[in-house]
């Protein structure tokens, strides 16, 4: 338990800005093994966000409470993930090499392609959410998160790392998930789908799966596998994905 501890200790520490570093000392090894929390840790960054959310929009517009939301999301986890979706941008846009793209995505420098790819990831989310009820964004938000998280771990469970260890920007590898770390992260990327108040809009799952097998085919065809960069793109694009779906449940089939 004092391992799981650790892990998970890991995980919240990696994967968000909480200073857990300062009160506990994390083994190296733990930071090994933290994929299977990754979903776990989405209750937090999705929790605070809806919460966020929930806030703003009693005192601001639909629009600037989600953009607000989402902002306090980016400084809770450093803009972690959206800095992988902009670089993915421009290393899938320019690259037409394995060795072109993971140059171009370890690069610091913004593209075109990644500032392009960014504003319109921003405009659909922000507009997705607005047009979705009211009283059904800090569900969808708090499903959405965990749920990307999850998809993206199983990606990462069957495609070897693109780069060596060193050239990881962590410096850290990832252990591949043991079938009960995989039923640990499919419990806590699903359950809270049981937040939903018709469970009709579980079909909104339907876009980010097909968005990850599409990513999956994509990293493996073009640089042989996956790298932080990657995930972090797959794990905004899934969540986009299911708000999506949402936005077409409830807008097409009646769903309130």
């Amino acid at each position: 338990m004092k391992k799981v501890f650790y892990q998970l200790a890991a995980a919240i520490t990696f994967f968000t800005r909480i200073p857990l570093w300062r009160i506990i000392d994390i083994p190296g090894e733990s930071f090994r093994k933290i994929i299977g929390f990754w979903p776990l840790t989405g209750w937090i960054t999705g929790g605070i966000t809806a919460c966020a959310w929930y806030g703003f929009s009693l005192i601001f517009t639909p629009t600037i409470a989600i953009m607000l939301a989402f902002t306090v999301r980016i400084l809770l986890t450093g803009g972690f993930h959206e800095d992988g979706l902009g670089d993915f941008f421009d290393g899938f846009g320019g690259g037409k090499t394995k060795e072109d793209i993971l140059r171009i995505m370890k690069d610091s420098h913004v593209g075109s392609y990644a500032l392009i790819g960014m504003i319109i990831y921003f405009l659909l989310l922000v507009n997705t959410l607005i047009a979705i009820p009211h009283k059904m964004v800090f569900q969808v938000i708090l499903v959405a998160d965990p749920l990307s998280k999850l998809l993206t771990a199983g990606m990462m469970n069957f495609l070897p790392y693109a780069r060596t260890e060193m050239e990881s920007k962590s410096k850290t590898l990832y252990d591949k998930l043991t079938p009960t770390r995989l039923v640990f992260a499919c419990v806590f990327g699903l359950l809270p789908l049981l937040l939903l108040s018709d469970y009709s809009l579980w079909l909104s799952i339907v876009i980010p799966i097909a968005l990850v097998i599409v990513l999956y085919f994509l990293a493996k065809k073009k640089i042989g596998g996956y790298t932080g960069d990657v995930c972090g793109a797959t794990a905004l694009l899934c969540e986009l994905g299911f708000y999506l779906g949402a936005y077409i449940m409830v807008r097409h089939f009646a769903i309130i």
